[in-house]
C-alpha cells in the first residue's frame, strides 16, 4: 500500500506549485460564499412550509403572507446559490485536477446524486413559488416537500464526499492508481461521514433561523412590534434555538471521531505539541511551536472531552513529521472561535427557551433583541471557523494520508487573475443579494386578496 501511495505522489510530483496558495484561497472563499447559502437550503424550506402548514390548520392568513413573502427570498437564494455552486463545479476540475483525475471514480457518485438533488429542487421550487394562486392550497403544500427532501439531499451527497476525503475508504492502490472502486461504500458507509453531516444540518438551522430572525429584531428594537414580526420572529427563533443547544451535545461527538481518526487534527486543534496522558485544554493563548503560551490551562480537559475519560492519552503533533502538521494557529483560532460562538448562542436559545415556554411569549429585554441581531452575522462566523477546522486541520492532504493538496493542484499560470475576477463576482452577487431582499422588505405587508 505504502508503495502504491508513493507512486500516486511521483506521478504529479512534477506540478508547478507557485499558486498553490492562490488556488486554496480562491476554494475557500467560494466555499465561504455558498456555505451559508446551503445552510438556508437545508432550513428555510422547512420553516416555510411549517408557516404554510400553520396557515392549512388554522385558517390564519397571516401565515399564508409570512410563507409566501418568505418563499420569494428563498428563491432568490437559491438562485445566487446556484451561480455559488457551478463556480465551486467548475474549480473542483480547474484548480485540482490531480485530485478529480486520481478519485473521481471513488467520489464522482456524490456529485452525480447531488445533480439529480438540484435538478428536482429548481422544478420543485419554481412550481411552489409560482403556483401560489394556480394550485389548491393542500396541493400547493405537498409541492414544497420536494423542495425541503432536495435541499437536505443534495448537502448530504456532497458531504458525503467530504467526510471521504477526511476518512478515505471504499478503494485499493494498485500502480499507482485506484481500483476496484467502491464508490456506495466509500460515501455513505463511511462512518466519518455520519457525524458531519447532522453537525451541518443542525448548522443550517442555527444560521437560517438567526439569520432569519436578525432583521426582526432590529425592527422590534425600532418599535415595529405588530403581530407579523412577532410571528415572523417566533418562527425564525424557534427553529435556531431548539438546534443551538443540541448542537453542542452533536459537537461532543465529532470531536470524539476527529480523536480516533484523525488525532493530528485534534492536536492541532489545542495545540498539543507531545503525546500527553490526562492531557490539558488551554484556552485562548498562542502555539509557539513547542507549546501554548499565555493560554489558561484546564487540566485534564482535552483527554476528557476527546475520550470521555480524564487520564486518556492524547496523541501529540509530535507523531508526525514537521510537513506533515497542519497550520496549528490558523485550525486553534478557528475551533475555539466556533466553539465560543456556539456557547454563546446555545445560552440566548435558553434564554428565549425559557422565556417562551414558561411565560408563552416572547422576552422583552432590549438587550436580547441586541443579542439576537448579533447572532446573525456571529452564526455565520461560527459556521465559517467550523470548516475552516475542518478542512485547514486536514492539511497538507486533499485526501487524508493518501494524497497532499499540493499534488493535486493545477499547473496553470493565471490564478491570480482568476482569483481576482472571482472576488469582483462575488462583490456583484452580494449587491445583487442585498438590492433584491431590500426590495423585498419594501413591499407592503398585507392579507393576501384571494384569502
Amino acid at each position: 500500500m505504502s508503495v502504491a501511495i508513493s507512486a500516486l505522489g511521483g506521478a504529479f510530483a512534477s506540478i508547478d506549485q507557485d499558486y498553490l496558495f492562490q488556488a486554496r484561497q480562491m476554494q475557500a472563499l467560494s466555499l465561504a460564499v455558498h456555505i451559508p447559502l446551503v445552510c438556508f437550503g437545508i432550513a428555510f424550506p422547512a420553516m416555510v412550509l411549517f408557516c404554510e402548514w400553520r396557515y392549512l390548520r388554522t385558517g390564519d392568513t397571516l401565515f399564508r403572507t409570512l410563507a409566501r413573502r418568505w418563499s420569494k427570498v428563498m428563491l432568490a437564494l437559491f438562485a445566487i446559490g446556484v451561480v455559488t455552486g457551478t463556480i465551486l463545479s467548475f474549480e473542483l476540475g480547474l484548480l485540482w485536477p490531480g485530485f478529480m483525475a486520481g478519485f473521481g471514480s471513488v467520489f464522482g457518485l456524490g456529485f452525480t446524486l447531488e445533480g439529480f438533488s438540484f435538478f428536482i429542487e429548481a422544478i420543485f421550487i419554481a412550481i411552489y413559488v409560482y403556483g401560489w394562486d394556480r394550485l389548491r392550497p393542500r396541493l400547493h403544500f405537498l409541492a414544497g416537500i420536494p423542495v425541503a427532501i432536495a435541499g437536505v439531499m443534495g448537502s448530504l451527497f456532497v458531504i458525503s464526499v467530504n467526510g471521504w476525503m477526511n476518512h478515505p475508504g471504499g478503494f485499493r492502490m494498485q500502480d499507482g492508481r485506484v481500483a476496484e472502486a467502491q464508490p456506495w461504500s466509500a460515501l455513505f458507509g463511511n462512518g466519518y461521514f455520519w457525524h458531519e453531516f447532522v453537525h451541518m444540518y443542525v448548522a443550517g438551522y442555527i444560521v437560517a433561523g438567526f439569520l432569519v430572525a436578525a432583521p426582526y429584531a432590529w425592527g422590534f428594537l425600532r418599535g415595529r412590534r405588530d403581530r407579523y414580526r412577532r410571528t415572523a420572529l417566533t418562527v425564525a427563533l424557534s427553529a435556531a434555538a431548539v438546534a443551538a443547544p443540541l448542537q453542542v451535545l452533536i459537537g461532543d461527538w465529532a470531536a470524539r471521531e476527529v480523536a480516533q481518526h484523525q488525532p493530528v487534527k485534534l492536536a492541532a486543534m489545542e495545540g498539543l505539541a507531545r503525546t500527553t496522558r490526562g492531557a490539558p485544554e488551554h484556552l485562548l493563548g498562542w502555539y509557539d511551536g513547542h507549546e501554548v503560551v499565555y493560554g489558561i490551562e484546564i487540566p485534564h480537559l482535552l483527554s476528557l472531552l476527546a475520550f470521555h475519560d480524564p487520564n486518556a492519552t492524547v496523541l501529540g503533533l509530535n507523531t508526525v513529521p514537521v510537513e506533515d502538521q497542519p497550520p496549528v494557529n490558523v485550525v486553534r483560532l478557528a475551533f475555539q472561535s466556533m466553539i465560543g460562538i456556539g456557547m454563546l448562542l446555545a445560552l440566548l436559545s435558553l434564554i428565549y427557551l425559557y422565556v417562551r415556554l414558561r411565560h408563552k411569549r416572547l422576552p422583552r429585554s432590549r438587550w436580547f433583541f441586541r443579542a439576537v441581531v448579533l447572532a446573525g452575522p456571529l452564526s455565520v462566523v461560527a459556521l465559517i471557523c467550523g470548516w475552516i477546522t475542518t478542512e485547514v486541520g486536514r492539511q497538507p492532504w486533499i485526501v487524508y494520508g493518501i494524497m497532499r493538496t499540493g499534488q493535486a493542484v493545477t499547473g496553470a499560470s493565471g490564478i491570480p487573475l482568476g482569483y481576482g475576477t472571482l472576488i469582483v463576482v462575488y462583490l456583484g452577487l452580494a449587491g445583487g443579494v442585498a438590492w433584491l431582499l431590500h426590495r423585498f422588505s419594501r413591499v407592503p405587508i398585507e392579507v393576501d386578496r384571494n384569502d
